[in-house]
């Protein structure tokens, strides 16, 4: 795929959301003109699909020209290759029996339509324009000869989501159904760990160790807390979001594990990194015991904080060493450390759904 920088193309997006619909459009993997923003309408169909049409229309009018396809994440379960959104929908409920969405479009626009799920599109984002080739380039600057090609995106959020990039390739899965949030949640058996990876969980942990349950703050007004700007109980502040770092590197540490990846993380609730991110290394380095009574790392490559710059210093060097090559004076460099970075996102989730929605097209346009 040539530079999508370069690219004169013009998609479509959307950020749709229970609310409001946000309806713009991307070239060389930047917004064009404003964006439009319209009421969802998601509790009747026909005033929401009818929105669809207006946002998108009155887009294209603004462009002065036809797009090459229209992209974008849809919240939910769907079959996202046939572009049709169904099942349990809390934000868009006159979807629950199943629509045709993307055909519908194709129908109105007579362009290509592909929709997909947000977690996936984010993290395709980060890959193509984003966390990735951010890392390998200060990698390159460092001197560094190590490359990353594999991705894992998480959001955090009112929920838990997540997408993988691997060699490049955005894994679809089989079903469209690539998950994160229904993990067992190891501090509440029986639970789903995304009761301790979102919003709510913030919410619920500070008022459950502030003594205040019905507090009524949200994770923005808590964090103020947290950094002394707003009134308030500021150990629990910090304690419920170091709980919710801790849950999510159960998720990620078993993410890692079998991907084999860096590791960005986007969201509303980010902006608070400073007090979750030790939570998230603390689970990711932390140890776990095997049956013989050994003691082994939790995961077995080496877990750094590459928004730290001393941590990223060492991760870019590494361990390597030379070595001989037996029975010849050859050598050659080898270096036996494994290691991934964790970070959080610089391009923010909803540029990096919209680029990834952006690349996704062009990607399959060419392809086709």
């Amino acid at each position: 795929m040539k530079n999508f920088k370069t690219d004169s193309r013009i998609v479509l997006t959307l950020d749709a959301g229970g609310t409001n619909m946000v309806f713009g459009a991307m070239k060389a993997g930047e917004y064009v003109g404003e964006p439009i923003t319209l009421p969802s309408n998601s509790t009747e169909l026909d005033k929401c699909m009818s929105t669809m049409e207006t946002g998108f229309k009155t887009v294209i009018d603004g462009l002065g020209e036809k797009p090459a396809a229209i992209s974008f994440a849809f919240p939910g379960p769907a079959d996202y290759p046939k572009g049709i959104i169904g099942g349990y929908l809390p934000n868009f409920p006159s979807f629950r029996d199943g629509v045709a969405l993307g055909p519908f479009l194709e129908d109105k626009f007579g362009v290509p339509v592909f929709i997909n799920n947000d977690g996936d599109l984010y993290a395709y984002g980060e890959a193509m324009g984003g966390a990735l080739p951010e890392i390998n380039g200060r990698l390159a600057a460092a001197g560094s000869s190590k490359r990353y090609k594999n991705l894992i995106g998480y959001t955090l959020g009112t929920g838990f989501g997540v997408g993988i990039v691997i060699n490049g390739s955005l894994n679809l899965g089989d079903n469209s159904c690539v998950e994160t949030f229904c993990l067992p949640n190891p501090e509440l058996p029986g639970y789903i760990i995304e009761d301790s990876v979102a919003i709510r969980a913030i919410k619920r942990v500070y008022g459950k160790l502030s003594g205040n349950p019905d507090h009524g703050l949200e994770p923005k007004e808590i964090g103020a807390i947290c950094t002394g700007s707003r009134p308030g109980n500021r150990k629990a502040a910090i304690a419920a979001f170091n709980e919710l770092g801790e849950a999510a590197g159960e998720a990620m540490a078993i993410a890692a594990t079998l991907v084999d990846g860096l590791i960005v993380i986007g969201g509303g609730i980010m902006n608070n990194y400073k007090f979750i991110m030790p939570g998230i290394l603390k689970t990711m380095r932390g140890k776990i015991k095997t049956m013989s009574g050994d003691t082994i790392n939790r995961v077995q490559s080496s877990v750094y904080n590459l928004d730290e710059p001393e941590e990223f210093d060492r991760f870019a060097k590494g361990n390597a060493r030379k070595l001989k090559v037996y029975g010849s004076e050859r050598e050659v460099i080898y270096d036996p450390q494994k290691r991934i970075g964790v970070m959080r996102s610089k391009i923010g989730a909803s540029k990096a759904i919209s680029v990834g929605a952006y690349i996704f097209a062009l990607s399959k346009l060419d392809n086709e």
